[in-house]
């Protein structure tokens, strides 16, 4: 594999970042992912407006659209890749051994895979976690995951393969990785920005998408148990697309991949097909 580090294009096994890179030692950094289609990034230029807003709500620079497009372009030409995932990492660079951050520039990452194709659908359970709606990173794609890594281990012990948060105030927030939507009576809904959840590209696409279908949305705060009586649900994300859930903490919903789901999952296929800059 060949990765972009720094404007250095080489094999995975050459390129170094330094053990002090804050993105290392603290979590101090943002990145984002983006599906590769037929070899182009989709949605570019709503990923990179969304790194360039979380790289600021921490106090970063992101590197220009230009720049790193060129970085990526070149990446997935290295890896022969057409179809995967790109993913595009800035962190604070070299720093003192601490949380305050240094003096250096960005370090800046940009890597590419092959991707599996998402399961047909999902099995999730709720954590016994919260995010915090009122946290300075709330709403930021930033890389500090552990959070997501302990919460996707607990779903794997209880035989699912994603973990859905509530947030302080006890209303669903979002999976480790995923927006979550749900339809009542054909009224499509999701939790709003101040649930605390990250707005996702997919999803801001998937309720353009539903606008334009004439689908009732309704972005407004919902109890965490409305995922276990809902009509259908689906999670939606760069990688799973739009992806029915079928259980959730073990128990099957009423529809899964029903009407609006399928009606959404087809809409996006045909927005992917015409548009990789929607």
């Amino acid at each position: 594999m060949k990765l972009w580090v720094n404007g250095v294009l080489d094999d995975v096994a050459a390129q170094r970042v330094s053990p002090l890179d804050h993105g290392l030692l603290v979590g101090d950094g943002v990145f984002e992912t983006l599906r590769v289609y037929d070899g182009v990034p989709f949605a570019w230029s709503r990923h990179h407006e969304r790194l360039r807003f979380s790289a600021n709500g921490i106090g970063l620079d992101a590197p220009s659209s230009e720049l790193l497009r060129g970085a990526a372009d070149a990446v997935l030409d290295a890896n022969g890749l057409r179809e995967g995932r790109l993913r595009i990492t800035v962190t604070g660079g070299e720093a003192p051994l601490g949380s305050e951050r240094g003096d250096a520039a960005p370090t800046v990452i940009v890597a590419a895979s092959e991707l599996a194709p998402p399961a047909p659908a999902a099995d999730v359970v709720t954590v016994p976690w919260s995010r915090n709606e009122r946290s300075a990173i709330a709403g930021l794609k930033t890389i500090s995951y552990a959070e997501n890594v302990r919460a996707l281990a607990y779903a794997r012990e209880h035989d699912a393969i994603e973990a859905v948060f509530p947030n302080t105030r006890g209303d669903l927030c979002e999976a480790t990785g995923s927006n979550v939507f749900l339809v009542f009576q054909r009224v499509l809904h999701t939790p709003p920005e101040e649930a605390g959840c990250l707005l996702g590209v997919t999803r801001a696409l998937i309720l353009e998408l539903a606008a334009g279908l004439g689908i009732p949305i309704e972005e407004a705060p919902l109890p965490l148990d409305a995922l276990h009586r809902c009509d259908e649900a689906f999670l939606s994300s760069t990688t799973r697309e739009v992806q029915p859930i079928a259980r959730v903490d073990g128990q099957a919903l009423a529809a899964v991949g029903g009407p609006i789901t399928t009606r959404l999952a087809t809409a996006f296929t045909a927005l992917v097909a015409r548009d990789l800059d929607p």
